[in-house]
């Protein structure tokens, strides 16, 4: 017998794949920053003005990526996304100054890294699955993770040999000649370009959707004001936004500063960053497993409740007590953290996806996730700097630990008082 497999799941490893290359990338950011120091002659204040930059342009390109993909389909904008990052990575290799850096990476890159994230990936899940939606988004939001687990050791690994201009043409190029042209050849925004109904969806409701046509699809777009009226969307966005400030800006950012200030090893320092990035992966992909049997709602209170605890951990660590000092000492706990942060570090993703293409149906979903990221993505940049100046200021993190345990309590308290999972009157005055 053939077995057959539903293009669907084809769909689901080129997205996969598709954010493995390209936020694989964008995590590597870190291991240039020694470099560019050393060759720029500068300080690491000026490099990371860089990643604060590019957070930002992240950001803004997220609403504006939703609308796009509704307008002209995954395929070409995902395309030419990972083309503008490869073109803007193999340029870096002739920069002679920061400034030619915040243009071409900061800038230029971070469009085309805002293109091909999860906005695009949760747009095209949301088209493809019926069934097993949360289980698909969930491993969807994993290929960031597995980008942080392959590439960044890659991108480190390949520095120390060959130099940091060697190992920006080879990314370069694994983007434009490998990646490129995967997604060009096999990615499609919807069923109905392969004559196929959704995975999942019944014959009936398919049959009306076979003939399928982009332009005539129309889709009610709902302003950033109408949406910040909707408690469903302030009730998913704030606590989106705690997730930005507290994993990819506070703990992606300032995780090994912080190991070093508290003198722990570099190689504890390194098994804690595997640790984290490999269990990130099996939790995002839990997660979206969970999505689908289990309340959205309940999760994410669950999910933020958990990382205000292992924030605690960084407290305990930075306290040094003495009374589990002999069995438990400041490394081990930091591998506990590095576990237990990262099974729900971008565990909130496929739940909030998910909860946001159920309350929005019939409307721009794209650019409500668009907007939702928006939010992350300026949280993250805030939890990237702040941090760092709060640190200059008092000499240490917990005012910035205790900040972020603060707003986990909030945001855990908003995701369990989000509606049950229906889609709500839809308001367009």
């Amino acid at each position: 017998m053939k077995l057959k497999i539903h293009y669907a799941w084809i769909i689901l490893l080129l997205t996969f794949f598709t954010l493995l290359a390209a936020q694989g990338v964008r995590l590597s950011f870190g291991a240039f920053i020694e470099p560019w120091e050393t060759d720029f002659s500068t300080n690491r204040g000026v490099i990371t003005l860089i990643s604060f930059i590019s957070y930002i342009v992240f950001a803004f390109t997220q609403p504006y990526v939703g609308k796009l993909i509704d307008r002209f389909g995954v395929r070409p904008i995902i395309s030419l996304s990972i083309l503008l990052i490869g073109f803007a990575t193999i340029s870096t290799f002739f920069a002679t100054s920061p400034w030619q850096l915040i243009v071409i990476y900061g800038v230029i890159a971070s469009i085309g890294f805002g293109g091909a994230s999860n906005v695009a990936g949760a747009i095209i899940i949301a088209n493809w699955f019926k069934e097993k939606k949360g289980f698909a988004l969930g491993l969807m939001s994993a290929g960031t993770a597995a980008g942080q687990l392959f590439l960044v050791p890659a991108a480190l690994l390949l520095i120390h040999q060959l130099g940091w201009r060697s190992t920006v043409l080879v990314l370069g190029f694994f983007l434009t000649v490998i990646v490129f042209p995967l997604i060009f050849l096999f990615l499609r925004t919807h069923p109905g370009e392969k004559n196929l109904q959704a995975y999942g969806e019944s014959n009936e409701v398919s049959h009306e959707k076979n003939e399928y046509n982009v332009k005539t699809e129309i889709k009610r777009s709902l302003s950033i004001f109408q949406l910040l009226k909707r408690k469903d969307f302030m009730y998913l966005a704030f606590p989106f936004f705690v997730c930005g400030v507290t994993t990819t800006g506070l703990m992606d950012t300032h995780l090994i500063p912080f190991a070093q200030f508290c003198g722990i090893s570099p190689t504890v320092t390194g098994v804690a960053v595997s640790l984290l990035a490999g269990f990130n992966i099996l939790g995002t992909a839990f997660s979206g497993y969970l999505a689908d049997r289990w309340s959205c709602r309940y999760m994410l209170f669950g999910l933020y409740g958990v990382r205000l605890l292992t924030i605690i951990l960084l407290l305990v660590i930075l306290s040094d007590l003495s009374l589990i000092g002999i069995f438990i000492t400041q490394s081990h706990l930091l591998l506990i953290f590095a576990i237990s942060f990262g099974i729900v570090n971008f565990a909130t993703v496929a739940p909030t996806n998910k909860l946001a293409t159920d309350y929005f149906q019939g409307t721009s979903v794209g650019s409500v996730i668009g907007w939702l990221f928006l939010g992350h993505q300026f949280g993250a940049a805030l939890g990237s700097f702040i941090p760092g100046v709060l640190f200059e200021m008092t000499g240490g993190y917990t005012i910035s630990f205790v900040a972020s345990i603060i707003l986990l309590i909030i945001a855990s308290y908003m995701s369990i008082r989000l509606p049950k999972n229906q889609t709500l009157p839809i308001e367009l005055t």
